[in-house]
């Protein structure tokens, strides 16, 4: 056993019965470099990534890779999960040295950390030689490596800098951006026009919001059809609920098996906003499913939920093999369904269209229900009834493989983007029991990750929180806290959303940048700072704090709040170039716009009216309310007993009180851009 055996990452415990003597990050570990005047290496991953364990079978529990590895580096092993920061920085280097990046991502630096040199996934031989062609070096000209680290180290530098936009936020225009990026989109399957495909989940809750305030029909019409085929598989299990992270094609189809936290939170709340906006059933169906598997799966006693299942899972010889948990053979499948294979074929395609490999079958729907069902002389009704039978067959034949192995840890962050995706499917369903799980995760997030010290912990696993949080764990914690108060009308979790949102603004804001920094100013310095600005399969954390701030701002009529998030905005979206990289910072340039609105309920039925009003997709209002007298700003001094008041507000000035449902809620939907 090496030194990860102490850990509780899973990744890092994946490895703990290698031959290489690894090391956690840690300053112990970083100091011996020094002291012993070692190159480091630094292996990134995370347990689900298949061809980290890919890496691992071939080179980290070989022998002769580990006597390489052990008698001249300081071999670190990094949960990225655990700890982006790390990741972060040394994959922009990766990206300067190499014009690409992934997983596993190795990175070898000097005793300093500084690096000098990386790749992702290397074959036994190919390691091998490069671990000693880089000793070598190291031991013959250390000045070369030394100038190159240098130079490399400006480059990190220079990334981290955000040139003053070319343009105002104001100029920019949306439209025009939007023009260019439909050039890239999929208008048969949805998505973009490539593979692999992610799903992207800040892209199209962006582009439905677009779509509803322009009323552009085409946009929306292409959003529905992402969603659509999103949710007909494989990317999504029908049989059991969940999306994988990516699919491998264009067809949503072949996904890379893995399923995480991240992708499950914030898919729930985009079809819950989606659901809102159509009352689609197929919406509504791909919630249901997904949060029936998150409960089952991950969701903990304490009321966190569990980071993510794995890509592999043994297979019938007893293997480990990607995907094995959740493929079909047409034998299998003939066998559960009996007579109505046919059918069944015909929905989930047995045949060449869903054919992946070796004769294994991802289920894959290909057409609309209703079209099946007439071509079989059923109604549509009928054959939903029978879809969900075999699901079930499925389901319970399934259990009996052997499951992916389980990411047993919790993430603050990511229990946020899923304890919002509960409050947003509550509101669309209405289901009492995805209020009350929030409710217990958001319990967990204040009296386990919050500490008496006022910061957040990022990670918990066996009771323990050992890593301070970054600033993606306040970003989205405030922004669930947010939501929670406005599902809830509770006002001690808006409280506590400007309490955190005053924390960071103290130990992460940089005000040369304008940004804030992942890191706090309170962690270990790494070899370049790091201001996360691009929104990824996760929003970047400084567009989630702008839309933040603005909220905030309006709630608790704090300006300077408003100041810095818009400074933010403007001096982001001034630069954009390319929107699908900045869509979470585009939907919070579209909060500043003039139709954005505010919506007071000062009622002793406040709560019962905010359910209706929740239920409607009104992407640009932000709702508040007491059935009482508030001291929230926003509020003080609106309520009036036995009187239902609903105050409709815009760029700080808000009309005479209304006190007619109906007549507020069709003022909210006029849209006039």
């Amino acid at each position: 056993m090496n030194e990860l055996s102490q850990e509780t990452s899973p990744y890092l415990l994946q490895h703990a019965e290698n031959p290489v003597h690894w090391k956690a990050w840690n300053p112990r570990a970083l100091q011996q470099a020094q002291e012993q005047n070692k190159l480091i290496l630094i292996s990134i991953g995370y347990s689900a990534c298949h061809w980290c364990h890919v890496m691992e079978h071939e080179s980290f529990e070989d022998a002769e890779v580990a006597q390489v590895m052990n008698a001249h580096f300081v071999n670190i092993k990094v949960d990225r999960e655990e700890r982006p920061d790390v990741d972060a920085v040394y994959m922009k280097a990766l990206q300067i040295m190499t014009g690409q990046g992934g997983w596993p991502m190795n990175v070898v630096a000097l005793p300093d950390g500084r690096p000098v040199w990386g790749g992702t996934y290397f074959r036994k031989n190919q390691w091998i030689n490069s671990l000693e062609q880089l000793q070598e070096l190291y031991q013959e000209q250390p000045e070369k490596m030394i100038d190159y680290a240098e130079r490399l180290q400006l480059g990190l530098a220079q990334m981290s800098l955000l040139p003053e936009p070319e343009q105002s936020a104001k100029q920019q225009s949306i439209a025009l951006l939007i023009e260019k990026w439909k050039k890239s989109f999929d208008h048969e399957f949805g998505g973009l026009a490539r593979a692999p495909k992610f799903m992207m989940p800040s892209n199209y809750a962006f582009l439905m919001r677009y779509a509803y305030q322009n009323n552009d029909v085409q946009l929306q019409e292409f959003v529905d059809l992402t969603l659509t085929r999103m949710a007909w598989g494989g990317l999504f299990d029908t049989v059991d609920g969940g999306f994988s992270r990516y699919s491998v094609d264009m067809r949503w189809h072949v996904p890379h098996f893995e399923k995480m936290l991240y992708d499950n939170g914030q898919l729930v709340s985009l079809y819950a906003q989606a659901y809102k906006r159509t009352q689609n059933p197929l919406y509504k169906t791909v919630l249901e499913k997904t949060l029936n598997f998150v409960s089952r799966e991950w969701l903990t006693a304490e009321g966190a939920f569990y980071s993510a299942l794995d890509a592999d899972s043994l297979n019938a010889a007893g293997h480990l093999e990607e995907g094995a948990f959740y493929v079909w053979t047409e034998t299998e499948l003939r066998n559960l369904i009996g007579g109505d294979f046919d059918l069944f074929a015909q929905i989930f395609n047995i045949n060449q269209f869903g054919h992946w490999e070796h004769g294994h079958y991802v289920l894959i729907q290909n057409q609309h229900l209703e079209v099946i069902a007439r071509e079989f002389n059923l109604n549509e009704t009928e054959l939903l009834t029978r879809k969900s039978h075999w699901e079930k067959l499925l389901f319970e034949q399934r259990e009996h493989r052997s499951k992916p192995r389980l990411d047993d840890k919790c993430l603050t962050s990511w229990n946020a983007w899923m304890l919002r995706g509960y409050l947003e499917a509550y509101q669309a369903l209405g289901h009492e029991t995805y209020l009350e799980t929030a409710l217990k995760n958001t319990h967990f997030i204040t009296q386990k990750q919050w500490s008496p010290e006022g910061f957040l912990w990022h990670n918990y696993k066996l009771g323990k929180s050992s890593i301070p949080g970054f600033l993606e764990d306040y970003a989205a914690v405030i922004s669930a806290f947010i939501c929670l108060y406005q599902t809830t009308f509770d006002e001690s979790w808006l409280k506590q959303a400007k309490q955190l949102t005053d924390y960071c603004l103290e130990h992460f804001y940089d005000e040369k940048q304008g940004l804030l920094s992942f890191t706090s100013d309170l962690s270990d310095a790494l070899v370049a700072p790091h201001f996360e600005i691009e929104d990824n399969v996760i929003p970047a954390s400084n567009s989630v704090m702008a839309a933040n701030l603005l909220q905030l701002s309006v709630y608790f009529n704090h300006p300077h709040y408003s100041k810095i998030a818009q400074e933010m905005i403007q001096k982001v979206v001034g630069n954009i170039d390319y929107p699908s990289a900045f869509s979470n910072w585009l939907s919070a340039f579209m909060d500043m716009d003039i139709n954005q609105k505010e919506l007071a309920i000062c009622s002793q039925q406040a709560t019962e009216f905010a359910r209706k009003l929740h239920a409607a997709y009104l992407p640009h209002v932000w709702m508040a309310g007491t059935q009482k007298n508030s001291e929230i700003p926003f509020l003080k001094d609106r309520f009036v007993a036995d009187k239902d008041l609903f105050y409709i507000c815009k760029n700080q000035s808000c009309q005479l009180p209304q006190n007619n449902l109906t007549s507020t809620f069709n003022e909210l939907t006029s849209i006039t851009n």
